[in-house]
């Protein structure tokens, strides 16, 4: 019998590192590695939406259902690779999303052979309030969180005696008290622009609350009065704090200049009530195009590890 040739020695041999480790900056939260790319990697993009109403919200927690946890596992399973995902905006317990955005890092070969049933797979191991609608291959410079340009939430509640249409009861909040739609429009304007929207933030250490609104529109529809965000980033709660501050507007418990008049905290204000989860849509996330998304990341990296707490 020929001798087995003996296995080459690993002494002294740099180990491989695992996605977390493969990162391209050291000051990223523990729930969003954000992945490096090459030796071997694809960068993949990840379309997700679900109904927020039994998960507790999207960051992994031991011992809870999380989008993360739920989704980091299914895409375990099918791809049999260690999956990290980083994800654009991360929503709390209760939120819903339409149009939420994620990335991992998998081997080439992996997507390669799994690439045109992905999506059919994971329909078949996650549970019925997530869905994958599109996985794709993205730029390798392509970072769901750090190149977002833009946030886009809905708030839908009804002031209607009769609470929310049953088809929409998950995503949309029965008021208890009649507001004034128009109060709450001018209030939302006097919001606009960078501001530091500490007062309607639950702070998070190291976290900045300077943030960029870019539109903040409150329409009424028949008994449905629909609230929608726009931002570079919202931080812990603002989209509920400012809901529930426009809804004290739209009662006529406050003055429309009442919201305006917090920027001058620099705490989370007590005064300022947070709209129910339930009614908090993420609708979509803005990108630039793919010549720009490393410049993009640079620049949100920069901003967010220099601007004040």
């Amino acid at each position: 019998m020929t001798p087995r040739p003996p296995a080459p020695s690993t002494r002294g041999a740099t180990p491989l590192p695992t996605p977390s480790e493969r990162s391209l900056s050291t000051t990223h939260d523990p729930d969003e590695p954000v992945t490096g790319n090459g030796g071997g990697l694809v960068r993949l993009r990840l379309a997700v939406s679900y109904d927020g109403t039994e998960l507790h919200g999207w960051a992994r927690q031991p011992g809870q259902r999380t989008v993360q946890g739920e989704l980091e596992q299914a895409l375990s399973m099918v791809l049999r690779v260690p999956v990290d995902l980083t994800v654009a905006g991360r929503t709390d317990a209760g939120v819903h999303a339409t149009g939420q955005v994620a990335h991992c890092d998998v081997p080439t070969g992996t997507w390669r052979e799994q690439e045109h049933r992905l999506v059919r797979r994971l329909r078949g191991v996650l549970p019925p309030d997530i869905a994958v609608p599109a996985v794709v291959e993205a730029h390798p410079d392509f970072d769901a969180r750090f190149s977002a340009l833009g946030r886009h939430y809905v708030y839908r509640l009804t002031d209607d005696p009769s609470g929310p249409p049953p088809l929409r009861r998950a995503d949309t909040v029965g008021w208890p008290r009649a507001v004034d739609a128009d109060a709450m429009a001018a209030a939302a304007d006097l919001l606009l622009g960078e501001h530091d929207f500490a007062a309607f933030c639950r702070r998070r250490e190291g976290a900045t609350t300077i943030r960029t609104l870019l539109a903040l529109d409150v329409v009424r529809t028949g008994s449905l009065v629909t609230v929608s965000a726009s931002a570079d980033a919202f931080c812990h709660s603002m989209v509920r704090s400012l809901v529930g501050a426009l809804t004290a507007v739209g009662e006529g418990r406050r003055p429309p200049e009442w919201p305006a008049a917090l920027f001058a905290r620099t705490e989370r204000s007590s005064e300022v009530p947070v709209a129910p989860a339930g009614g908090l849509t993420l609708v979509r996330v803005d990108y630039p195009i793919d010549e720009e998304l490393a410049a993009r990341a640079q620049i949100t990296r920069a901003r967010r590890e220099t601007s004040p707490a």
